[in-house]
């Protein structure tokens, strides 16, 4: 025993922790975790939920799908307007689904051959809302379709009024969902205008009582010049949430999944013994919550217990509690889940395996590499997102940060990056290319600054967080080593 927690218990429940559900899979409730943000976020009235990658968009975006998982959201007292018996339906999304939204390609056709996106988005509302009788229904394909929602506005305004009353007399919501926005075009040409259109129609069904759409997007695409220059825009905007993952809350999160894990009553008793656990039961289902003195005061001595008080030998190295969410950090400080529980499960595999008679749960050796691991994920996530910046920061590869921006310069000019990327950009041949690579070297680094990659130190130089810096194999004095 340790600090009243086995010690190999604690390691194997480490490792079995889930990795999130990042690629549409429903989650079962007792992966459902609600930090404060994210309650508001549930709200119907709501519209915009924004958030970085790994931040839980297509997280909840997958949960509230699930019948279950909406009872316990509104058992739970997060959400006054959601429940079991809200109709969920999807309006776009990384599966295919073509019966239900156009795909990229079918989106690409209907934009070229000059419909608009809103009215492609309000298709998609008009055929999810409407009933199997419904004129819209008999349309076999998009293009069909777009054309008669076009034609017939009032007959579709007819629709979403009876229906928004149907729902209204049942007391309850129509909510349509949409994520993975970024997949629905290679270029901000055309996702702009996409994203533009779908946040109109958002806007309009504020305007009933019961017809809801929620909108997942990560931060980096909304751009207020390109997606919100229309009327009242601004009442979007002004509503929109973003999910933010604070330190305590992403302690949260793991007490949660250790509470409600295989041997989650002897963790309930080691975490919290003086405190009641709140219970939420849903079906056949107990799911508990983290208690409030929990989350907010005592983490830090109950994490230690599981990792031990140092990132060393002595203190001069850090401490556990803090070292990993600022080892894991973006320019804005901002972790995702994913990458922290990935850094935790890492470094509980690689203590077992490196260290299997050390004295804690953690060793600080295995939680430095357990955080290389999390980079080498973050790295791979911002290559899938956005293919041009793994160009250009491979070739900083063996810099040391902080450093003058001219060093960096000079790094592209001689290995020509800057030059094939924008022929590559004009061929149309890369995803979501910098939009203001027409500037040179100083307008990818503005690109790079947004996406949150390099930081602009007072002096002018250059910083970059170490859970990019580790993965692309830069140095920092005193800092975590590249990974090999």
């Amino acid at each position: 025993m340790n600090g009243g927690i086995d010690r190999d218990m604690a390691r194997q429940a480490l490792a079995n922790m889930p990795e999130g559900t990042s690629y549409g899979e429903r989650p079962t409730l007792k992966q459902v975790y609600l930090p404060r943000s994210h309650a508001k976020a549930l709200d119907m009235n709501n519209p915009l939920v924004t958030g970085m990658r790994g931040a839980g968009k297509t997280f909840w975006w997958s949960a509230l799908q699930e019948p279950s998982v909406r009872q316990l959201v509104g058992q739970s007292g997060a959400s006054s307007t959601l429940d079991e018996r809200t109709e969920v339906r999807i309006g776009f999304g990384l599966k295919p689904a073509i019966d239900d939204y156009p795909s990229k390609d079918v989106l690409h056709q209907l934009m070229n051959q000059g419909i608009e996106p809103r009215i492609i988005w309000r298709t998609v509302q008009a055929r999810q809302l409407a009933p199997g009788d419904h004129p819209i229904r008999q349309q076999i394909q998009w293009p069909e379709r777009t054309v008669y929602v076009k034609q017939n506005p009032e007959t579709i305004d007819r629709l979403f009024q009876q229906r928004d009353e149907e729902f209204d007399r049942q007391g309850t919501y129509f909510l349509l969902l949409f994520d993975a926005l970024d997949r629905c075009a290679d270029d901000w040409k055309e996702m702009y205008p996409a994203i533009r259109g779908l946040l109109q129609n958002a806007l309009d069904w504020l305007s009933y009582r019961r017809l809801r759409v929620k909108v997942f997007l990560r931060s980096d695409q909304i751009d207020e010049n390109e997606v919100a220059d229309f009327p009242d825009a601004s009442k979007v905007l002004a509503s929109s949430v973003e999910l933010n993952w604070p330190r305590n809350e992403l302690y949260g999160l793991l007490w949660h999944y250790l509470a409600n894990g295989q041997n989650g009553g002897e963790f309930q008793t080691f975490l919290a013994p003086a405190s009641p656990w709140p219970s939420v039961e849903v079906g056949s289902q107990n799911v508990v919550t983290v208690p409030r003195p929990l989350r907010e005061d005592r983490q830090r001595e109950k994490f230690h217990d599981m990792a031990g008080p140092w990132m060393g030998r002595g203190p001069k190295r850090g401490f556990p509690y803090t070292w990993i969410p600022n080892h894991l950090g973006d320019t804005e400080g901002r972790v995702s889940p994913r990458s922290f529980l990935k850094a935790l499960r890492m470094a509980a595999e690689d203590t077992a395996d490196q260290y299997p008679d050390h004295d804690k749960a953690l060793h600080f050796e295995s939680i430095k590499r357990g955080v290389q691991e999390a980079s080498r994920t973050r790295v791979a996530e911002l290559r899938e997102d956005y293919p041009w910046v793994d160009k250009v920061l491979q070739s900083l590869h063996g810099m040391v940060v902080p450093c003058e921006f001219a060093e960096i310069e000079a790094r592209w000019n001689a290995e020509g990056v800057l030059d094939r990327l924008t022929d590559e950009v004009d061929q149309n041949a890369v995803k979501l290319p910098p939009s203001r690579i027409d500037r040179g070297a100083n307008g990818v680094r503005e690109d790079l600054e947004s996406l949150r990659v390099f930081w602009r130190a007072q002096d002018d130089r250059v910083n970059i967080p170490d859970v990019f810096r580790v993965g692309y194999g830069l140095g920092r004095r005193g800092g975590v080593k590249p990974a090999k």
